[in-house]
């Protein structure tokens, strides 16, 4: 299986890169799943704008990043909340490709993740991305919003603490491998 995983977050600090990075390593239990972690950074492209695609046609950053997610057997997301919604950052890598075929998440299995420092854990975010990406061809098989991050995951062994919630999350990746 190949599986890519991501934060929805441009950030250096994610603490959802972190997140969807541990995620990733409890699915590779074999040698049979190879994981690759994209960082969105490398996605950049200049504000959408039905202006700008008529200038620049589709980035090339854009058709990377599909073809990225078309290449996965499954794909893990962790989304990080500004203000209540996604990244700019991420919004903007969707829109751009969603530009290129709308069902860009190509009937992928996914598990979806998000987290913050509060005890609201994204999930205004994770309820939204879980919502919608039915309709861009996401085949969500869980979903999963870990709450008050630095109290729930060690720094420094890069894992979660909160034996409850890992539990929650090997549950949801046992999912991706049906």
């Amino acid at each position: 299986m190949k599986l890519l995983a991501f934060a929805a977050s441009s950030s250096s600090k994610s603490i959802n890169k972190q997140l969807a990075t541990y995620a990733a390593s409890q699915v590779k239990h074999s040698d049979s799943v190879d994981v690759e972690i994209l960082d969105i950074n490398d996605y950049e492209m200049p504000l959408f704008s039905e202006d700008k695609e008529a200038q620049l046609g589709q980035p090339q950053q854009a058709k990377d990043f599909f073809a990225k997610l078309g290449q996965a057997d499954a794909i893990i997301i962790a989304f990080a909340e500004h203000n209540g919604s996604y990244t700019a950052a991420y919004k903007n890598l969707f829109d751009w490709t969603s530009r290129i075929e709308q069902k860009l998440f190509q009937n992928k299995p996914m598990v979806l993740l998000a987290t913050s420092p509060g005890p609201g854990g994204a999930s205004s975010v994770l309820t939204a991305a879980t919502t919608s990406a039915p309709y861009f061809a996401g085949d969500v098989k869980a979903s999963l919003s870990i709450p008050s991050f630095y109290d729930n995951f060690d720094i420094e062994s890069q894992q979660l603490s909160n034996p409850e919630l890992q539990d929650k999350l090997h549950s949801a990746l046992a999912l991706l491998a049906n």
